[in-house]
């Protein structure tokens, strides 16, 4: 039985996906003497394969049968998303490597919640629909212009874009102050908080990373019916994204794989596996399976999340998006990533991470306006 939604339950959750996806990554500040490919590969096969079916098969009463009465359409498309997300998530990693976690978080999902949170809303079923059976370009710009009214006229809806907007502002404040740190430290000082910090190099892979990134809103989008035919076969409401998560994180799972593969052959790195270099072997497996771990519960708590957001399910994505930002810039202070900068700076990192925090109290607030109404 489907339970009516609550936005601010939902909210919570998005919270609590919001702190592991910006903690996953200081397990791996503790990993030594392995290469970024190897210890990124051992923690993706926990993030996107084992943990994903562990939860799935507690959480589903007959998971295979789920999937396999899933329809052919959904489980391929919320793979290939599952592919593109897989790229952003790639390139997100090396983002905090040549970032940090502050200014890497806030540029690559800056953009991230932006398309994230805009073109599932926009590109519903219905324009799918009408682009397979080959319908014109007015038709599809037609049923999109649908969409928009529908989704973004109402009162509830005004409500929910104007939270939107100011997750957009708050996102662009953590940006501004992650850009004025830049200016003001000395390259010792960059280096000293991140190894290999390089500002060009990091912003244009912060940039990719957040518009293939958004392809996870996409994904979930296109597994709704996988979704519901877990629900139909005894899944609770609240568990049935689990399913999905499995296809989309496989699909992830290939590109990081294929690519990460690459790279140890490249650098001739495949030897981490078996040898720690001189650190301990046990240890750097522990630590990438648990910054593995850790990032799978984002997704977790986020699957649960969106099932409480009602109508407007896809403003998931920017609260997600804001709360990690919010977690992983008060990380950030905490390693003394801005150690060096000024305190309007400071300031002006807080002041985002407030108006982050205040914009999904206001996108909870459109989403209970518009469970009123039904």
């Amino acid at each position: 039985m489907a339970m009516s939604p609550n936005p601010f339950l939902g909210v919570f959750l998005h919270a609590v996906g919001g702190l592991a996806a910006g903690s996953f990554y200081i397990p791996f500040k503790k990993v030594r003497k392995w290469a970024w490919e190897s210890y990124w590969l051992v923690g993706g096969f926990f993030s996107w394969i084992i943990a994903p079916w562990i939860v799935a098969y507690l959480a589903c009463p007959d998971l295979l049968a789920t999937l396999r009465s899933a329809p052919a359409n959904s489980l391929f498309w919320s793979y290939v998303f599952g592919v593109l997300w897989g790229i952003g998530g790639l390139t997100f990693g090396l983002s905090m490597r040549y970032l940090g976690m502050s200014l890497g978080y806030a540029l690559s999902l800056g953009f991230c919640a932006a398309f994230g949170t805009i073109i599932p809303p926009l590109v519903g079923q219905n324009v799918i629909d009408a682009i397979r059976a080959g319908e014109g370009l007015s038709t599809v710009l037609g049923l999109l212009h649908g969409n928009f009214m529908d989704t973004f006229t109402t009162v509830s809806g005004v409500i929910l874009s104007c939270g939107i907007l100011v997750c957009l502002a708050g996102i662009a404040a953590c940006g501004r102050a992650g850009m004025r740190k830049e200016r003001e430290l000395s390259a010792e000082q960059k280096t000293a908080a991140v190894s290999e910090f390089s500002f060009v190099k990091g912003v244009w892979v912060a940039v990719f990373a957040g518009i293939m990134s958004s392809c996870m809103a996409l994904a979930f989008a296109a597994g709704k019916p996988i979704a519901e035919h877990a629900v139909a076969g005894g899944t609770q409401d609240l568990f049935k994204n689990f399913p999905v998560l499995i296809i989309v994180l496989a699909g992830g799972f290939t590109t990081n794989f294929l690519w990460c593969v690459a790279l140890n052959v490249r650098n001739r790195t495949a030897r981490d596996y078996v040898s720690g270099g001189g650190a301990s072997l046990a240890a750097n497996y522990l630590f990438a399976a648990l910054a593995g771990v850790t990032w799978y519960l984002q997704f977790f708590f986020y699957s649960m999340g969106t099932t409480q957001m009602g109508r407007y399910d896809f403003s998931s994505w920017t609260i997600h998006m804001a709360f990690i930002i919010v977690f992983s810039n008060l990380w950030g202070f905490y390693f003394r990533e801005w150690k060096g900068s000024s305190r309007r700076t400071h300031w002006l990192a807080f002041a985002g991470i407030l108006v982050l925090v205040g914009s999904t109290l206001v996108v909870g607030w459109g989403n209970y306006a518009a469970s009123l109404k039904k």
